[in-house]
């Protein structure tokens, strides 16, 4: 195929595309080398910053995809008002902000950090797979831990979760206030994103804690209620 050929057949699937497309994926389905499409993919984005237009060509979430610009983003909200259901509740961009800053995170750390019940917000971010089950926390009832997924990246325009802008510029990213006190509760969480590793508790100690302490039943109803949510996703996929 020849390079202008190449570069025009990836324009118009990168355009039709929902989802980010990565390199290999391009270059199997034009029988060509990766190579090849790499070139045309910095031809492709070369071109669109040199006209300034309304699109840009970004890498996200491992992949390449088009998309507007950041400049016209009130623009967008504007024009698209009207859906405004399909925003997420500032409830459910906190929670978010939690689990990616914090992940991997139980659902009783994302409620004590924000002060209520998140066992409803929770399920809606798994819903949307803004966030998934990945594990069970070795400590007294195996709650689950959640994580980000590749949809968050997506939705956010990252291409890893290391490219988290700093807490406190969240809300720009989100275009969203997130509140001064929950960006504290945060950063003075216990889980810490750059240490994930799970410790392990001695169970019997555990178990002696929860009863001293009168943990509220409101903490296990909350977990029996998200596994069960999890359990009917994941004989649904």
């Amino acid at each position: 195929m020849e390079p202008n050929e190449l570069r025009a057949a990836i324009e118009a699937v990168l355009f039709i595309s929902s989802d980010p497309i990565k390199i290999d994926e391009l270059a199997d389905s034009f029988d060509e080398s990766k190579d090849a499409v790499a070139t045309q993919l910095d031809e492709i984005k070369r071109f669109l910053d040199e006209h300034a237009g309304g699109f840009m060509l970004e890498q996200t979430a491992g992949g390449w995809r088009l998309a507007t610009r950041p400049e016209h983003d009130s623009i967008l909200k504007k024009h698209f008002a009207k859906k405004g259901e399909n925003r997420m509740s500032i409830a459910a961009l906190e929670t978010l902000a939690i689990v990616a800053y914090r992940q991997p995170i139980t659902a009783p750390e994302v409620s004590e950090i924000r002060g209520v019940n998140s066992t409803a917000v929770i399920r809606t971010l798994l819903e949307r797979r803004m966030i998934r089950v990945s594990g069970r926390k070795n400590v007294v009832g195996s709650p689950f831990l959640y994580r980000t997924t590749k949809e968050f990246l997506v939705h956010f325009g990252l291409n890893d979760i290391r490219d988290l802008p700093r807490l406190e510029e969240f809300g720009d990213l989100i275009g969203e206030n997130i509140n001064e006190d929950l960006v504290t509760a945060i950063q003075t969480a216990e889980t810490n994103i750059e240490n994930a590793e799970i410790v392990e508790e001695n169970v019997e100690e555990a178990v002696e804690e929860r009863v001293e302490e009168e943990q509220p039943i409101a903490v296990a109803v909350e977990e029996t209620q998200l596994e069960s949510f999890a359990s009917d996703s994941a004989e649904e996929e």
